[in-house]
């Protein structure tokens, strides 16, 4: 079952204008040298006012302008045991683990059904889940590289899947049920925790690799609800899922679904297989709640990427997913709501 917590809360202190941002960085669809198992096994816990900067956020909206808003956190419990983790074996390097264990989804019936219609597009390069009627929930480095916004992210667009109507309804021969296109919507505003930032965090911090973003306009699909990522051990049925748009598979919609095999307080390590372009994907557990026949799924993390880091003096490579804590669950539904009563139960 769900174990429920006590949600912190984050409240909005100030809002100040920000000169427009240059939208000059280039998309990086996969993060090196950054902070990996052993070097999160070192950091010390964030104090609360560490934890009110780190939570602060910058919104960028449509029309170029940037404000940044700072917050205050009540009722946060700081652990001070927060980055222990469990060691594993190092894994060589690749991205796909051995045999590659990834689903093409090509049956429309599935494309465009719960849980699978979630997974956007993002016209970054990326991918993203809807968390709401009107918002999508993805990686931060899809829109900014820690010191500036992509070039891309000016004119940022959505894509919700479709599948193509092959002419008067009726489908040729020798065709499949058909590939996705999409649908594309243009982003209102973007929100970003200061904790991404390179001056706020001295270096990419990859616990902060999150990011909303508000549609101008709202769709009607059935949209994913968030969670608080539980610990390894209390993990309902030890496996996670997510969907996203690999690169190697253009124009598919890639599925897939392993246990993880490392966590710190922030992050999770696992080995799932995945290529660039699945960046931003929402992960998400799924149980059977007690006395009910169908399936219930949150998402509890948000899928960082591949990365490359340095441990002991070799580079070794793992991917990399964001935990969606206490504080993340937070600030991302105060995000969604503007306010935090809809947030005090995750």
């Amino acid at each position: 079952t769900w174990h429920l917590k006590k949600i912190p809360q984050i409240v909005r202190e100030r809002t100040f204008s920000l000169d427009s941002p240059k939208f000059e960085a280039k998309t990086k669809l996969e993060l090196n040298s950054v902070c990996g198992i052993e070097c999160q096994r070192k950091l010390p816990v964030p104090s609360l006012s560490d934890l009110k900067n780190l939570l602060s956020y910058e919104t960028v909206f449509e029309n170029g302008t940037r404000t940044l808003t700072e917050v205050n956190v009540l009722g946060a419990a700081l652990d001070p045991a927060a980055n222990a983790t469990t060691r594993r074996p190092l894994r060589k390097k690749r991205q796909i683990y051995g045999t590659d264990s990834r689903f093409s989804i090509y049956d429309k019936r599935f494309m465009t059904n719960f849980p699978f219609n979630t997974a956007v597009k993002i016209s970054t390069g990326c991918s993203g889940i809807l968390v709401s009627p009107k918002h999508v929930l993805t990686a931060a480095h899809c829109l900014h590289n820690g010191k500036d916004y992509v070039k891309g992210s000016k004119r940022l667009r959505v894509g919700l899947m479709k599948t193509k109507s092959r002419g008067n309804g009726r489908k040729r021969k020798g065709t499949s049920d058909g590939m996705p296109s999409f649908q594309w919507t243009r982003v209102k505003s973007t929100h970003i925790p200061k904790g991404w930032f390179k001056g706020v965090s001295g270096d990419i911090a990859l616990d902060y690799d999150y990011a909303v973003l508000e549609l101008k306009r709202p769709h009607k699909r059935k949209y994913m609800e968030l969670g608080i990522s539980p610990t390894i051990k209390m993990m309902p049925g030890s496996m996670i899922h997510f969907s996203g748009f690999d690169n190697d598979r253009s124009g598919q919609l890639v599925y897939r679904f392993c246990s993880i095999s490392d966590e710190s307080n922030d992050l999770f390590y696992q080995y799932c297989d995945a290529e660039p372009g699945s960046t931003g994907s929402g992960i998400y557990l799924r149980l059977k709640e007690p006395n009910k026949k169908k399936w219930k799924r949150k998402i509890i993390a948000v899928y960082s990427g591949h990365q490359w880091v340095d441990i002991n003096g070799e580079q070794q490579d793992y991917n990399v997913a964001v935990r969606i804590t206490p504080l993340k669950y937070a600030q991302i539904c105060f995000w969604i709501h503007g306010n935090d009563e809809n947030c005090t139960q995750g």
